[in-house]
């Protein structure tokens, strides 16, 4: 199937053209025809499978088909007449909301169409600016968007298509309040889409609140890891992780990675150790300004920094074409967030590897990830780097008092876990969820184990990293599909 047979006009074909993508995904296929139908949607995609695509298309035609001058200012009996919004695109994220409405741009180079992206962290004043030029399309953060409310710098009374990007982290993150405040002032006639990673209870029940006879479209099974991605557990003592991932730099099995870890001083604190080892390093964080993320991710994407030390949310949204590795310094607290790290990479056909660095503190974390993707994870021992057994593990805590202090939009406060990683059933004992070693001496520096549940048969995986898409320029322009 090609993109001509999804319905869409030849301005909008063209520029899909222009990017080199030849072939709808899945979601794509599935979604831009019900969008273009004006069907309410239900959607489950992950980052990376093109969904973005699937709804700024087929948005900029309908917008374009109803009213051929949209976006542009215009006299009506010598007054000038301001666009209304009329399409409303909801993300989690800054990062999420810029690229969205860069994608809106992008798509719709040969039929202009104005957009702005709205979002804290940055000054308000030019925002008001643009919004008070008019624009059909607003690509917006809740927060900030009701800061515009407020300030009566937005008007959303004639907004006829919404777009919830990214759901199920709106709704990690706290935002359901804001949400239901900005659906109080929207028509009670219009489009709604909704797009999560997962159809979990609660995105079900917004759902229902929210679309009207939804068509749904289901490419993302839930809890499904990435296919393309490969993934790794080298166990390692919880005081030895950054020179592991230093050695794993310096001997080029890593190039480039996204790099997880459990709080924002934890990231910081990492980006300054690897700094000194020599190995060019940024942070990205809530507490980043707008304009030291973006720096930031510039930096990661041009090469210029190898390492972006990221938290969860920070990294949420974030798209890195051709990223090769994901490396998990800390396990996450909850396993679901694993299958949302490791979607990082492996995207749009391209292969990565997620490596996650685990030390006998995470035993019970990794075994989680292992129930809630139904099989084990492949483990390699690194020579040098073998986990002292009889080290014993020790609370997990993941906010430290300097991470602290209530700032809105904390992730998920229940989530804090300060006891004994196994819920409470005391330590884990040395190996549990590991379990391996190598006798000084014996054998080579490197063997692969797999991690076996109780009752799981074990079964022999893994095998030399990918080779690095971004070598010598590999994988710049292997796109065949956004």
């Amino acid at each position: 199937m090609t993109f001509d047979s999804l319905g869409l006009a030849p301005d909008y074909l063209r520029a899909v053209a222009d990017e080199g993508y030849t072939e709808p995904t899945p979601v794509q296929r599935q979604a831009i025809p019900l969008v273009l139908a004006g069907r309410d949607l239900l959607a489950a995609a992950q980052t990376g499978t093109g969904k973005t695509a699937a709804f700024v298309l087929p948005i900029l035609q309908l917008l374009a088909d109803s009213d051929p001058q949209t976006g542009v200012a215009r006299s009506v009996h010598a007054k000038l007449v301001r666009p209304p919004v009329r399409a409303l695109v909801l993300t989690p994220t800054r990062e999420l909301a810029l690229q969205v409405e860069e994608s809106v741009r992008t798509y719709g180079r040969h039929r202009p169409t104005r957009s702005v992206a709205i979002y804290g962290g940055v000054g308000f004043s030019p925002q008001a600016s643009a919004l008070r030029k008019g624009a059909p399309i607003v690509v917006a953060t809740p927060g900030r968007l009701l800061d515009h409310v407020g300030q009566q710098t937005i008007d959303l009374s004639r907004v006829e298509i919404l777009v919830l990007d990214e759901a199920d982290r709106m709704l990690d993150m706290g935002f359901i309040r804001d949400i239901r405040r900005v659906l109080a002032l929207l028509p009670a006639r219009r489009q709604s889409l909704l797009f999560s990673a997962t159809f979990s209870d609660d995105i079900r029940r917004l759902a229902e609140g929210l679309l009207v006879d939804p068509a749904t479209v289901d490419v993302a099974p839930r809890n499904t890891a990435a296919e393309l991605v490969d993934q790794l557990v080298i166990p390692v003592d919880r005081e030895r992780k950054r020179d592991l991932l230093a050695h794993l730099v310096g001997s080029g099995r890593i190039s480039q990675a996204l790099v997880f870890t459990r709080t924002k001083h934890g990231a910081n604190r990492l980006a300054e150790q690897l700094g000194r080892d020599g190995i060019p390093a940024a942070a990205i964080h809530g507490n980043k300004s707008q304009g030291q993320r973006i720096r930031a991710l510039d930096d990661f994407k041009a090469g210029r920094v190898g390492i972006l030390v990221a938290t969860d949310i920070a990294a949420r949204g974030i798209d890195i074409e051709a990223l090769p590795h994901v490396v998990n310094y800390e396990l996450p607290m909850v396993a679901s967030d694993y299958v949302h790290r490791i979607g990082r990479t492996g995207r749009a056909g391209v292969g990565g590897r997620a490596i996650s660095l685990v030390c006998v503190d995470e035993a019970e974390l990794l075994r989680d990830i292992q129930r809630l993707l139904q099989r084990p994870i492949a483990s390699e021992l690194v020579a040098g780097f073998e986990p002292d057994r009889s080290l014993r593990a020790e609370p997990l805590r993941t906010v430290p008092a300097r991470d602290r202090g209530g700032a809105r939009g904390s992730a998920n406060p229940g989530r804090r876990r300060t006891g004994a990683p196994t819920g409470g059933r005391g330590p884990v004992a040395p190996g549990i969820g590991i379990g391996i070693g190598i006798g000084a001496g014996r054998g080579p520096a490197v063997r692969q184990h797999p991690i076996a549940l109780p009752g799981e048969r074990l079964r022999r995986s893994g095998g030399p990293a990918h080779a690095n898409p971004h070598a010598a320029g590999a994988g710049a322009n292997a796109r065949t599909r956004p």
